[in-house]
């Protein structure tokens, strides 16, 4: 559960502060996810190709460690 505390009564500082722990958590893509029924092959589909991105962006950084 996300909880974010409003202090001296900063509130503008706040839903700052809750706008990016759900976007951390990943949440809103989440529910926009939700929002219709998907398909088993569409839900593989999906899950083949955000594997194949954080697989590259793994490579990505690892490329970028081995440089420097």
């Amino acid at each position: 559960m996300l909880e974010v505390k409003v202090r001296n009564n900063n509130v503008e500082k706040a839903i700052r502060q809750l706008k990016k722990k759900v976007m951390k958590d990943g949440l809103l893509k989440e529910l926009k996810r939700r929002q219709f029924y998907e398909k088993p092959t569409l839900k593989r589909q999906r899950k083949a190709k955000e594997g194949l991105k954080r697989l590259a962006k793994l490579r990505r950084l690892n490329e970028r460690l081995d440089v420097q």
